[in-house]
């Protein structure tokens, strides 16, 4: 017993450091250094030598219970610092995902859906040009090397807006509709009230796939409101603007490549496991061949609303 409880108490240290001191500790010295540099000094390095230096020349220094109390200190202003950074995270997390029925979301919306149509109407006349090119010897359509490389440009605009028109204020929140959208278009049943129910049932390779997926995007969430923090700092030192520039973009990417994971991950859920769930709630045998057809999904979203 005594070695499991030593292993799982360094794991949790270890997790402890990793998540929470270390990127605390990391803005806490950002910002000393800002608070002793400033805007005017911003770059003294021998300010900050010799600021340190009076520091560690304090008599109160030399106590060793005024040490380990002063590092004490340090960790849990640290450890509030990181608390804080995964609070903000969380309501940045909620934002990126809302569906937006305030004035602002709602216009916001309007915009990004007036973006993907003009760009959608462009790229479905480039598309029509591509068809009048002609044919070869084969019959096969042949499209000019331009023609091709301009649809590619304007798909790909496209996608970065929405993959379908968008219904909700941000890209997140339109690539997890999309994914919905996709679904109930591909089976009839309504993803909301389809997935606590299929989640129940997912073999654990697939339950850690899309964990770490979510995992990925909430990190990245963090990483956004540490953003905030430099953003902030730099209202007395300016070099953090950088730290919160760089941060605000590498959360960015990772957002969207973790949330575009996580979204395919749970379309690749009910693609397989689908149908296995229509099964064991016995809306379809188990000696059935072939697909969850629509009847059977529209049944699933009927039952698992019960009449709501």
């Amino acid at each position: 017993m005594n070695p499991l409880l030593a292993t799982l108490g360094g794991k949790l240290t270890e997790r402890w450091l990793n998540s929470l001191v270390l990127p605390g500790a990391l803005f806490l010295a950002a910002t000393a250094v800002g608070a002793t540099l400033g805007h005017r000094h911003w770059h003294d390095v021998d300010r900050l030598r010799t600021t340190l230096d009076d520091l560690a020349a304090r008599p109160a220094l030399d106590r060793t219970g005024t040490a380990a109390l002063l590092v004490a200190l340090v960790l849990l202003t640290a450890t509030a610092a990181s608390l804080a950074a995964q609070f903000l995270g969380g309501g940045i997390e909620r934002c990126r995902l809302r569906f937006g029925r305030d004035p602002f979301s709602r216009a916001r919306t309007a915009r990004r859906a007036r973006r993907w149509r003009r760009i959608d109407a462009q790229l479905t006349e480039a598309v029509g040009h591509a068809h009048h090119a002609g044919t070869g010897p084969d019959g096969a359509v042949v499209i000019p090397g331009d023609t091709l490389a301009r649809i590619h440009t304007l798909t790909e605009a496209r996608a970065r807006i929405a993959l379908r028109e968008p219904a909700r204020p941000t890209w997140y929140g339109d690539r997890m509709q999309a994914a919905a959208d996709r679904v109930e278009a591909a089976y009839g049943v309504d993803l909301a009230v389809l997935w606590p129910r299929l989640w129940l049932i997912l073999p654990e390779p697939a339950v850690r796939q899309i964990q770490s997926a979510h995992d990925s995007f909430s990190a990245a969430a963090r990483l956004a409101a540490w953003a905030v923090g430099y953003a902030l700092l730099a209202c007395w030192w300016w070099p953090a603007a950088l730290a919160a520039v760089g941060c605000a973009a590498v959360a960015r990417t990772r957002a969207r490549t973790a949330l575009d994971a996580l979204a395919g991950l749970i379309e690749a859920a009910v693609d397989v496991h689908g149908r296995e769930l229509a099964t064991r709630i016995g809306l379809m045998s188990p000696d059935a061949q072939g697909r969850l057809d629509q009847d059977t999904g529209d049944g699933m979203s009927a039952m698992f609303r019960k009449a709501e």
